[in-house]
């Protein structure tokens, strides 16, 4: 039932009434401060009784009327903390996401620089020139295998010229143009590069056949390939130097010995081109024209009296 519908209904409270009532509280009120705020005079031992029952009856009302009071503060600062908890939650999720990506980016680099570290640390014996480049597109079909790069006759690259990732060999020079140049890489059918087996020494013709192992054909020396052993360059034929990386030799399913590259341990992306063109880079050309040595200079001829005797 509401309280229009009850007995009170039709109970009106002058304007008067209500003003006396809130005179009456606050002198009341009043009262109440004097008697509290009161300091001790000669005569504070006629009131002290007085005084002490009207605190101690005064305290349980004054903390009554001051819960509101600090209910409502409690509620106003909770109101606040929560305000700020959301506006501070979502300052917090914007900043997440922003260092989130300042963070892939930071791997990203990370990474770029950790390959360019091991392309820096790919050195020949004897040094030979080297262009660092990048694989900007790549030609893949059944059989062809094949890189454009973005460097090109104006660094110095000719056909021919072996090409390495920071894991090793991956192929060589097939055409230069001025800014760009083809590489065709191991895989390739038209492949075919000179190896030997680093543990026997043994030679042998890399072959690619499209597949992401290429063969290992014209093997020299029957048990000269084990499984496991690394395969490098051989350097016959002058078109590699001796001793570039390639992989390990693998039996494949068909029965022949095949060579996981090295190369497939991550992508074919950053590269280094050798400036490499025959044997002659290697060798000191200085050394070589020296004058040969004193047993193996010709002999003087013999003087008169030497040949009387």
């Amino acid at each position: 039932m509401a309280f229009r519908d009850g007995p009170f209904e039709n109970i009106k409270v002058p304007l008067a009434w209500t003003a006396a009532v809130v005179v009456i509280v606050g002198i009341i009120g009043a009262v109440m401060l004097l008697l509290g705020d009161s300091r001790p005079s000669r005569n504070a031992n006629g009131y002290a009784p007085a005084r002490a029952g009207f605190e101690a009856g005064a305290a349980p009302v004054g903390g009554v009327l001051s819960a509101p009071v600090r209910w409502t503060g409690n509620a106003v600062d909770y109101v606040k903390g929560y305000f700020f908890a959301v506006s501070e939650n979502r300052r917090l999720r914007a900043e997440i996401v922003e260092l989130n990506a300042w963070r892939d980016e930071a791997l990203a680099l990370k990474n770029v620089n950790g390959r360019y570290e091991q392309m820096l640390g790919v050195k020949t014996e004897p040094p030979i020139p080297m262009v660092t480049g990048l694989a900007i597109t790549d030609a893949r079909g059944p059989f062809a295998r094949s890189r454009l790069l973005n460097i090109g006759a104006a660094k110095g690259i000719r056909v021919g010229n072996p090409v390495l990732s920071e894991h090793g060999l991956v192929g060589r020079i097939m055409g230069a143009s001025a800014g760009n140049s083809r590489m065709l890489l191991l895989t390739d059918v038209a492949s075919r590069t000179p190896v030997l087996v680093e543990r026997t020494d043994a030679r042998a013709m890399l072959t690619g056949d499209g597949s992401g192992s290429p063969r290992l054909d014209y093997i020299r020396g029957a048990g000269s390939v084990q499984e496991g052993d690394r395969i490098m360059t051989s350097g016959d034929g002058g078109g590699f130097p001796r001793g570039l990386p390639i992989g390990v030799a693998a039996k494949g399913v068909d029965g022949t010995w095949r060579v996981k590259l090295f190369s497939d341990r991550s992508a074919i992306d950053y590269v280094r081109v050798l400036l490499f063109q025959d044997f002659s880079q290697l060798a000191d050309q200085n050394a070589l024209n020296a004058a040969p040595l004193a047993s193996l200079a010709a002999a003087p001829p013999p003087t008169p009296a030497q040949a009387a005797a």
